[in-house]
């Protein structure tokens, strides 16, 4: 699976594709469902500055994903090159996510939604 794909189903899966979303009690929001610890935590160590407000903007919460990706998803990190399964879980559950036996019900959800647009092509 793709990084593209990848975006884009777990777009589906946070969001709905909503771009406006909010969801946790009004914590996470945007089509990724982001929280601010992880605008904070990006600001940090990039030296960026995103905004809370950059979270509704696609494009803006994409470049948020692909740089927590680029820190905490990485071959020198896991000790393997990362798939698919290890991107989304770290998304669900922070940086160690992919650890977590607690994500795998999320990676489900991606698998699950991964079919279901594939059967719809067909």
């Amino acid at each position: 699976m793709n990084i593209k794909l990848l975006i884009y189903l777990l777009i589906l899966i946070e969001s709905g594709g909503n771009d406006s979303a909010v969801g946790d009690n009004g914590l996470a929001v945007g089509c990724l469902q982001i929280h601010p610890i992880l605008v904070e935590d990006i600001n940090r160590i990039y030296g960026t500055n995103y905004t809370l407000d950059d979270r509704y903007l696609r494009s803006k919460s994409i470049e948020m994903f692909a740089l927590f990706h680029q820190h905490y998803t990485t071959k020198k990190r896991l000790g393997y090159e990362p798939t698919a399964m290890d991107f989304a879980r770290n998304w669900n559950g922070g940086g160690n996510g992919y650890k977590k036996i607690a994500t795998l019900p999320y990676w489900n959800k991606v698998i699950t939604e991964y079919h279901r647009i594939n059967n719809g092509r067909r």
